[in-house]
């Protein structure tokens, strides 16, 4: 059953997934070559714990570590590690905070220093579809309208997307009602309502849709081992239109990076 939120439910969920994005922004200073996924991993849990916050995704299912890191063909949920980062890399940070009763979950794809022109437009179609997905989370619409527009984006360009991992509801549980796939039909799904707070992510690959499941019950890596793009925004829908509870806006200003690709979903309540 979807649990719509009312505004001071969103202003608290607000809350949790600003903090995800502030430990976002504060890891985009540290990522870098020679730094080890581990060292990024206890930043997280302590960034978190010092903000009066529980890591979501400790002890999630018996997950071992705060942020879920998966570098190159890993697709999500991959495991912090003493392996250092490379030049070249691109590195998916997926984080979550339970603040206020509430879960912030979101995630960003990183470019390590100067990666391959196929592999930064993999990146910069896979964050637009994010954003074509969430044009779509307006009321009266389908959950469909918004896996389409995911799905067409990236398939006119050639990538694969993935069908075995979806996004999700989010709200006092990491993961609620309604599935959000990536693909689908247009008009099919849910009817989108006010109050709808859902985890939009694209997880898109260079090569084929096509995945593995790893043997440590968590990472899932593409079939063919080119690399993979991951982007998660939690989204409110509020007086019919979608409206961004997180925010890249911190990663932005630690990287220099200037957008206004946020900006018709912003609201202030």
């Amino acid at each position: 059953m979807i649990q719509l939120k009312n505004i001071d439910e969103l202003r608290l969920m607000k809350e949790s997934a600003r903090l995800v994005s502030r430990t976002l922004g504060m890891l985009a200073k540290e990522i870098k070559p020679g730094v080890t996924t581990l060292y990024l991993d206890k930043l997280a849990h302590d960034f978190i714990k010092d903000h009066g916050a529980e890591p979501a995704f400790l002890g999630y299912g018996g997950f071992p570590y705060s942020l879920c890191i998966s570098p190159n063909e890993q697709v999500v949920h991959g495991f912090p590690s003493n392996e250092e980062i490379k030049e070249g890399d691109v590195l998916s940070v997926d984080c979550g905070a339970i603040l206020n009763g509430f879960v912030g979950d979101h995630a960003y794809t990183f470019e390590i220093g100067e990666v391959k022109p196929e592999t930064k437009k993999l990146l910069k179609v896979a964050k637009e579809s994010l954003y074509k997905g969430i044009e779509q989370c307006v009321r009266g619409k389908r959950i469909g309208d918004i896996s389409f527009a995911i799905q067409n984006h990236c398939e006119k360009e050639g990538y694969g997307v993935v069908r075995e991992l979806v996004g999700h509801g989010v709200g006092r549980k990491m993961h609620e009602d309604p599935q959000v796939p990536n693909y689908g039909r247009q008009g099919s799904g849910k009817v989108i309502k006010d109050g709808l707070t859902i985890a939009i992510e694209p997880m898109i690959n260079l090569g084929t849709e096509k995945v593995k499941f790893h043997n440590d019950g968590w990472t899932v890596t593409t079939l063919d081992n080119q690399p993979s793009a991951h982007f998660e925004h939690d989204v409110a829908v509020i007086n019919g239109k979608p409206v961004l509870l997180s925010t890249f806006q911190y990663i932005y200003d630690a990287l220099g990076i200037v957008t206004d690709e946020e900006k018709a979903f912003q609201l202030d309540f």
